[in-house]
């Protein structure tokens, strides 16, 4: 996705061609900028050999996700929906864990009717209902235990997994006594630590620490483990000038933790490999200038893109045409949702601007279409992939009428 002669392209395609044939807003994906996420987060951990489980939570796009399962990914999921649709896909099951902490029984009798790979729990509580269900299918199933490390993640506090106010996991103490509890069940098979600190982690250092005490814990518990489960977490840049993680830095950690510890590596990114391989295109609608503000009214909304509104967080938004001058004054890119939380951007200065204009806000394919809702009774826009200069309408935009 670049700039050609002021104008911008996904991949080998205009960006105002694709806005042209399917309208605004539009979810547009790079087909090839996925596969070579993939392709970098593979070599990047080369060494360790992982088994790398795409977390289906942050894009559920079938077309997506058949692609992410031919590079030979498998699936972190956190519910029978989404268990479901990895299957659908044509994920192995044999690939596929079960993450959440709240998995009711209905969820667990099925995730073992699947034969899924493993089922991380997240108290003592879902381990008794596992081995229930486990006893009444007269099977041996493989679970693990979600550790809660007590580590900050160093990122946003709403996406944060790992403290100890945190509803996930179980701290170390716990831990301990859940594994002596249950490790000689003969309905359990007590396979994996799973530990999953935050989302969106650019610093190094808090990745180390959680090693480090994974380490210190399977050094001190009298218990064989066949995998660890480190989570993802991994970040993306969402503006030029965010920090980048250390992936060499990351790989050598596990490195050296292996000498020690003979277990397989899971790792569950989402954001790491779809997120920066998609932009929204919207429309301006309006041009609002007041005194010391132009808001500029883009089609898009909250309801297709709900990440600036929850998060606070930013997207770079870019014209897809670039119009001659730039006009210092601040512009706020608002969406037509009444609240006022229905924004995108706030900037000082930015290129001129008009109505019907196409802009692209960027780096949305995590966390974006897939949270999107009907607020304001409003259709969720298409999905399209592009692959060099093919098209694919991969989900059709919503009809008003079949909401209503």
């Amino acid at each position: 996705m670049k700039y050609i002669k002021g104008k911008y392209y996904v991949e080998k395609v205009e960006a105002n061609k694709i806005a042209k044939i399917y309208g605004t807003p539009a979810y547009c994906y790079s087909e090839n900028k996925l596969k070579k996420n993939i392709r970098n987060f593979k070599n990047n951990f080369k060494i360790i050999d992982p088994l790398i489980c795409f977390s289906i939570k942050s894009n559920n796009n079938l077309q997506i996700v058949k692609i992410i399962k031919n590079a030979g990914l498998g699936a972190d999921v956190v519910s029978k929906g989404e268990l479901m649709f990895a299957l659908k896909a044509g994920i192995s099951p044999s690939k596929i864990v079960f993450s959440g902490v709240g998995k009711t029984s209905e969820e667990i009798k099925y995730a073992i009717e699947k034969n899924i790979l493993l089922i991380n729990a997240e108290s003592e509580n879902e381990i008794k209902i596992i081995e229930k269900v486990a006893l009444s299918k007269k099977k041996n199933v493989k679970i693990g235990l979600r550790l809660n490390p007590n580590i900050d993640a160093l990122t946003n506090s709403k996406i944060s997994t790992g403290r100890k106010i945190d509803k996930f996991g179980v701290d170390k103490k716990n831990f301990v006594k859940i594994i002596e509890k249950f490790k000689s069940s003969k309905n359990l098979t007590i396979s994996c630590l799973s530990v999953h600190i935050g989302s969106q982690i650019s610093n190094f250092t808090p990745f180390g620490k959680m090693i480090k005490e994974v380490s210190k814990i399977l050094s001190e518990i009298k218990h064989k483990f066949e995998y660890v489960d480190f989570g993802g977490g991994m970040s993306i840049q969402y503006e030029k000038n965010d920090p980048k993680l250390n992936y060499k830095k990351y790989s050598s950690a596990i490195v050296s933790f292996l000498k020690k510890n003979d277990v397989k590596i899971i790792f569950e990114p989402g954001r790491a490999i779809i997120g920066d391989a998609a932009v929204l295109l919207t429309k301006i609608i309006y041009v609002k200038k007041t005194k010391n503000i132009n808001f500029i009214i883009i089609d898009a909304a909250m309801n297709d893109l709900i990440r600036p509104a929850l998060y606070g967080s930013t997207h770079q938004i870019i014209p897809v045409k670039i119009n001659k001058g730039k006009v210092k004054k601040v512009h706020n890119f608002v969406g037509p949702i009444c609240e006022t939380s229905d924004q995108f951007l706030r900037t000082m200065k930015f290129s001129t601007l008009f109505e019907n204009d196409i802009l692209a806000i960027c780096d949305v394919g995590a966390y974006g279409m897939v949270l999107s809702s009907n607020y304001n009774l409003r259709a969720k826009p298409p999905e399209i992939i592009v692959n060099n200069s093919k098209i694919k309408l991969a989900t059709r935009r919503q009809k008003i009428k079949n909401i209503i």
